[in-house]
């Protein structure tokens, strides 16, 4: 899709992925992004930046997937959409009928929304759930379904009602199954990426940071920039149809994540560990050839260099994160 001058809608664009992917699109030549959020998850702060382009706004009439014609007078504007909205894993664990309404039929609405307004190209943001655990590493898009979670299950639904539409109306659409993104307006909601920053609340305090388990779980981490500019390569790519990994194809434990964190900060706390909690997932990185051959997408970003900007973004933004942190309490 050439995206010169065009209108895209960014459906879920206040939030962490989000609003990199505003950001990111503003550094094409695009016409206009139109920023679709009930802000349950997401917050106005994150587009700071971005709103400050005359280029980028809020739809001011709403911003909820279930809400189904404000939906449509938002994906009426649009040339491109790129579809964020989700509750995250822990909160369709705990509340599975809200996980179906949002995560499922929320997407149904996206979806048709799309093909009733002639939208030009979908985006749809899928997750590396849909795998559970590697039965093969590295995980190809041809690995099996081996999730369990509620979450998971709506991403996999997402992705088939997606290529239903794309079969019966022919609605060019990507999904992207991300692996772990982490980086700057991350929160604490995220189950795998939130370790960061409560191990980063710890050595703030002089407290060990704790690790469950013996550390060995092991995940594919992404920088939320690089995740940002997978979707912008969705957009642009002429692909019909398919699911992507959007990961770095390296895998690191939780160990080693502590320990680069650690020599990042400069403390020299020891680990402590823990007896494990819930995990849903302990083994994961993905094959990111297909994105790279398909969407033209490479990460650029390693963790190290990932997780430094986290931590200077957090220590610039110290009263954000506090409200951040303050959520769960």
């Amino acid at each position: 899709m050439d995206i010169r001058g065009k209108r895209v809608l960014v459906i879920g664009g206040a939030g962490l992925i989000g609003s990199h992917v505003v950001e990111e699109l503003l550094k094409e030549d695009v016409g206009e992004v139109v920023v679709y959020d009930n802000f349950c998850r997401g917050c106005l702060e994150n587009l700071d930046e971005a709103l400050k382009d005359a280029r980028c706004r809020v739809f001011d009439i709403g911003g909820d997937v279930l809400q189904t014609d404000i939906l449509d007078a938002a994906v009426k504007e649009a040339d491109g959409v790129i579809h964020l909205a989700a509750l995250w894993l822990l909160q369709c664990h705990e509340y599975p009928r809200a996980a179906f309404d949002v995560n499922i039929r929320g997407s149904f609405n996206v979806l048709e929304s799309c093909v009733n307004n002639q939208v030009e190209r979908l985006v749809y943001s899928s997750s590396a759930s849909v795998y559970g655990d590697a039965l093969q590493e590295p995980m190809t898009e041809d690995h099996p379904y081996n999730n369990w979670t509620f979450y998971g299950a709506t991403k996999i639904a997402g992705e088939h009602m997606m290529k239903a539409f794309h079969k019966r109306y022919g609605l060019n659409a990507v999904g992207l199954r991300y692996m772990n993104v982490y980086g700057p307006r991350q929160d604490y909601r995220g189950t795998y990426i939130a370790v960061i920053m409560k191990i980063l609340d710890n050595i703030d305090k002089g407290i060990p940071p704790v690790v469950f388990g013996d550390g060995s779980q092991a995940y594919d981490f992404i920088y939320v920039e690089d995740t940002a500019r997978a979707n912008v390569c969705a957009l642009k790519s002429d692909v019909p149809f398919g699911c992507y990994n959007v990961g770095r194809g390296i895998k690191t434990s939780i160990k080693e994540l502590t320990e680069i964190i650690l020599e990042i900060t400069g403390s020299d706390l020891e680990i402590r560990y823990e007896p494990a909690g819930q995990t849903f997932v302990t083994n994961r990185v993905g094959d990111p050839a297909a994105a790279e051959k398909d969407l033209g997408f490479t990460w650029t970003v390693d963790l190290e260099e990932g997780l430094r900007r986290l931590v200077d973004w957090r220590n610039t933004h110290i009263e954000e994160v506090e409200r951040r942190r303050s959520v769960l309490r």
